[in-house]
Order: structure tokens, then sequence, then C-alpha cells
């Protein structure tokens, strides 16, 4: 298959960029790193009049501490991020899941905000996002703005970017507080989209949980929150831990509007949801075991 007749542009500086998607708003298509655009383009799902390339624009490929946030620009490789030692000792939960990403070819090329911006519902980045209370930063002409993560997402390939916005950058505050984050999947193969997958954040304190963010990807049109279960599972001392997430799956059953299929009811991908959940808080038991 070929691409649709297009024209195309590499601009050099964020400031043409920009002047460019305003230009031909919904006639343009941003090409980062490609891995999801380049097919669209040569089934002819995706048919712009003009392709805008972005990757000379150095200044949104950066992985970097500023006060109490990393930041991580959205041309940032999925690699360079899932290598990152700074990733790795503050946030470890994205480290953990860009191992599930597609495979290495992948994952060289792919982009963080790619991912974001495209918002697929197995995707496991915009899962750790919402769980990680993240900001998405929007660019265009009229300046940026701040998204929080979980207002970001509105459904099936949606967000609330604008035709002439592009993400320019991801803040993740930094945690204060002692949390432990864990990330599981259940896919058909390793590399495969994402069945079901959970994002989870835990800070314990004394010996219980005093705060914790589970957030699903692969089970809803997009990610978000389960407060219900969370509430199961808040001020639960340690050793309560398997009662609590009996409780808390107890809770999804009724909480998760899951996606269906002839190949996985919407039935199945929840059953999954709560397999994981309880898995993570086994996990979560052991880890935490003779913690004070």
């Amino acid at each position: 298959m070929k691409p649709a007749r297009f024209d195309y542009r590499r601009p050099d500086t964020i400031e043409n960029a920009l002047r460019l998607i305003a230009d031909r708003g919904r006639d343009a298509a941003i090409l980062a790193g490609g891995q999801s655009l380049v097919p669209m383009l040569n089934l002819r799902l995706a048919k712009p009049s003009l392709l805008i390339d972005i990757k000379r624009l150095s200044a949104l490929d950066q992985i970097k501490i500023e006060r109490d946030r990393l930041v991580i620009g959205a041309l940032t490789r999925h690699a360079d991020v899932m290598r990152s030692e700074i990733v790795k000792s503050r946030l470890p939960l994205l480290t953990d899941a860009l191992q599930h990403v597609a495979h290495p070819a992948i994952r060289n090329r792919g982009t963080f905000g790619g991912s974001l911006a495209l918002a697929d519902p197995a995707a496991e980045l915009p899962a750790c996002a919402v769980c990680l209370d993240a900001e998405i930063v929007a660019a265009s002409v009229r300046g940026e703005r701040n998204i929080p993560a979980n207002e970001f997402f509105t459904g099936l390939y949606a967000t609330t970017l604008v035709e002439d916005e592009i993400i320019s950058r991801v803040e993740i505050p930094l945690p204060v507080n002692p949390w432990v984050c864990l990330f599981d999947e259940a896919a058909r193969r390793h590399g495969d989209f994402a069945v079901a997958g959970l994002a989870l954040a835990v800070r314990v304190e004394q010996r219980s949980i005093r705060d914790c963010r589970v957030v699903f990807c692969g089970v809803e049109s997009a990610p978000r929150r389960m407060s219900e279960a969370e509430a199961c599972l808040v001020g639960v001392d340690r050793h309560l831990f398997a009662s609590a997430a009996r409780a808390a799956r107890n809770a999804l059953l009724g909480e998760l509007m899951a996606l269906g299929s002839g190949e996985y009811p919407s039935a199945y991908r929840v059953h999954l949801a709560c397999i994981l959940l309880e898995r993570a808080m086994t996990r979560l038991e052991r880890m935490t075991d003779g913690a004070r």
C-alpha cells in the first residue's frame, strides 16, 4: 500500500511548526515517531494534505528535573525513557510499563508524546500518566496550557487537544512521600496490545495504605482512576491487603465500563482487571513485609 499524495514540511523551530499547524488545521498530520501514523497513511486510513515532520525539534527531546517535577519532552523516544537512570530512580512505574510496550524496534522510534496524543485505550503510557498525576503541556500559536492527565483522555482515541495544538512535554510531580508503584499487564504475547493492564501507585505509611491510585489500560475506552476500588484500599493495614483486594475486586465489578469484542468480551476484560489488582496487592504485601 502507498499513502495518498501529500505535501511535506520539516520545520526547524517550534514556532514554525506551530504556525504550519495553525495554518492548515485538520488538513495537517504531525509526524513524530511515526509508529502509528505511517501505517495509517499506507492503509489510507489517514489522508492529510500536509505532513509536518517535527523530528528536528530537539527542544522537545529531553528528560530533566525542574524543581519538584520530572519533565519529559514529547519527542523523547520510549527507549530513552526506559533507559533513563533519572526515570528509573524517581518514577520506576514508567520504566516497568515501557518494558511492555511493543518491541525494541518500535520503542526505538516511538515517542512519549505520540503515545499520549494517539490515546490508544490499550497503550500503557496514558494509564501511567493518569496514575502519576501528570500534566500534559499543549502548545499552539496562542501559547501553552497545562492539562491534567485525568482530564486529557476523553474516549476512544480522543483527547482534549484542539486541532492547532501539539504536546510539547509532560510534567510529572516527583513523589515526596514514600510511594510504591507497580505495573502489570495481560496480553496474548509479550509486546502485543494489552487486553488489560494495571498501573498502581500506593503510599504506605505506618504499615497501612494512606493513599492509592488504580488505573487500567486496555479495559475501558480511556484511562481513569477507579475511585470506588481505591476507597476499598485506603486505610487498610498491610496484613489485610488480601481481604482489601477482594473488596476492591467487588467494587471493580460495578465500576468498570469495559470494552467488548468477539475475541475479548467485556466480562473477560473485567475478570483480568480484577486478577491484576489482586496480584498487585499480593506483591505489595510482600514488598512491604517488615515495613514500619
